[in-house]
């Protein structure tokens, strides 16, 4: 064995694999750079942590599970004149996560209401934040089966230590009391130590008639709204105004 081979099966042994795999070509570089020992080792320890840092974001960025990937700054502002571009760039700094704040998005299906969220949790992502996606129908599932699946117990446990967990489509389907009782119990665990992204195509005033139980959704507004900025978006639907048809230039509907 000679001593690069030597070197190499002993970074591995210190899980250092990244680096090993890649020593060959940083010995390369280092002598057609005629670098001292000091910053060779600099850019060894520097390329490790590197990769480190992107496969933490890889795993990061799985762990989310978003369903489709769109940033916030592919959102068309102009379709959408009840979002200024100022008030997009306030919510894409992400100040609202450390204070803590909730954001909830209104408005019929199609203005957007998920590409942003997905676009702030990846902005958050790409921030260090630890992101969290989830229909409201997934997650209902996930609290009811929690004790039941290692699944569900795993999905659980990294919404609750999110920084910042996005709930989509909320309220879009009733729920029984013991439903609305554990989602209550969710929201006070994040509550203070996590901030949520809501979307939903009806107000907090009508999230009472299908959470069933006026204390129970008395005690999550109360969370939820504490710190909270609601963006309407009002405008037609997106998917609609640019839909495509087989008829060329005639509309669906003629």
């Amino acid at each position: 064995m000679n001593q690069l081979q030597e070197v190499q099966d002993k970074l591995r042994s210190l899980r250092l694999a990244e680096t090993a795999d890649r020593l060959p070509e940083l010995i390369r570089e280092a002598e057609k750079r005629d670098l001292s020992f000091t910053q060779f080792l600099l850019d060894v320890v520097t390329y490790e942590q590197k990769r480190r840092d992107e496969k933490q974001l890889e795993r990061r960025f799985k762990w989310a599970t978003f369903p489709f990937h769109s940033t916030v700054d592919e959102y068309n502002v102009n379709e959408q004149k009840s979002l200024s571009s100022k008030k997009l760039n306030q919510l894409k700094d992400l100040t609202w996560i450390e204070q803590l704040y909730n954001i909830i998005f209104l408005g019929p299906p199609g203005v957007g209401k998920t590409h942003l969220s997905i676009g702030l949790g990846i902005e958050a992502l790409n921030q260090g934040y630890k992101v969290i996606f989830t229909t409201m129908g997934d997650l209902i599932q996930a609290l009811k089966t929690e004790e039941i699946t290692r699944k569900s117990k795993t999905r659980m446990k990294r919404i609750r230590e999110a920084d910042l967990v996005i709930i989509d489509d909320l309220m879009f389907m009733a729920m029984d009391k013991q439903e609305a009782n554990m989602f209550f119990h969710l929201i006070n665990t994040l509550y203070n130590q996590t901030s949520i992204i809501l979307t939903s195509n009806k107000g907090p005033k009508e999230w009472g008639e299908l959470l069933g139980d006026q204390a129970i959704t008395t005690a999550i507004l109360d969370r939820i709204l504490h710190r909270v900025e609601i963006v309407h978006l009002n405008e037609d639907s997106w998917r609609m105004k640019h839909r495509k048809t087989i008829f060329g230039e005639q509309s669906v509907s003629n």
